[in-house]
């Protein structure tokens, strides 16, 4: 299952990562992504449990690396898209159950059968909640995605991050009420349209 044919040669993830963030080549990024397309396949196979799901996945994946691998800093591409793969597939089967998708029992509760809740909605709350992550600044966004997203606790996240812990605590918690506050300033614009 070839996406991109592969440039010649046997240069890093690494090289590859900062060559594609320096010029945009997507004939770089397919050559980077061929390398763990079974490993992004794998993993939304073991999700989805449906072939064609985790092909349409491995697409959608590749899509969101043209602009997430610009985006973030990448030490390890396999273990980074690794996540990103399995963060990709949790989020769509959320999106498909409408189980509850929070990063904190205050910010967003998506109920199942709650008439209040049907499926465009769950998908406006989605994009909202993304949209928010985004206006985050840069260290809150980050730390909150290793800590909610990624599951990371403290002193990973301060080894990662080359932060104090009490500044870790204090990123944590200013993002989490500024995602709060913008969300629910984006629901109360929703229910005044």
């Amino acid at each position: 299952m070839a996406f991109i044919k592969n440039i010649p040669g046997s240069e890093s993830d690494e090289y590859l990562v900062n060559k594609y963030r320096a010029a945009g080549d997507m004939a770089i990024l397919g050559s980077l992504y061929n390398r763990y397309m079974d490993l992004v396949y794998g993993v939304c196979l073991k999700y989805f449990k449906n072939a064609e799901q985790a092909q349409d996945g491995v697409i959608h994946i590749f899509e969101e690396l043209v602009t997430k691998l610009k985006k973030y800093e990448v030490q390890n591409f396999k273990s980074w898209l690794y996540q990103l793969a399995k963060n990709h597939c949790l989020m769509k089967l959320r999106k498909i159950k409408g189980v509850v998708v929070s990063l904190d029992e205050n910010i967003m509760h998506l109920a199942e059968n709650n008439h209040h809740n049907d499926a465009i909605e769950k998908e406006w709350q989605f994009t909202l909640m993304e949209e928010c992550m985004e206006r985050l600044q840069e260290n809150q966004r980050e730390v909150v995605e290793l800590f909610y997203l990624k599951e990371k606790c403290y002193k990973e996240i301060a080894e990662i991050k080359k932060l104090d812990t009490n500044k870790v605590r204090s990123f944590i918690q200013n993002g989490r009420r500024n995602l709060k506050l913008c969300m629910e300033e984006g629901q109360k614009l929703n229910i005044n349209k």
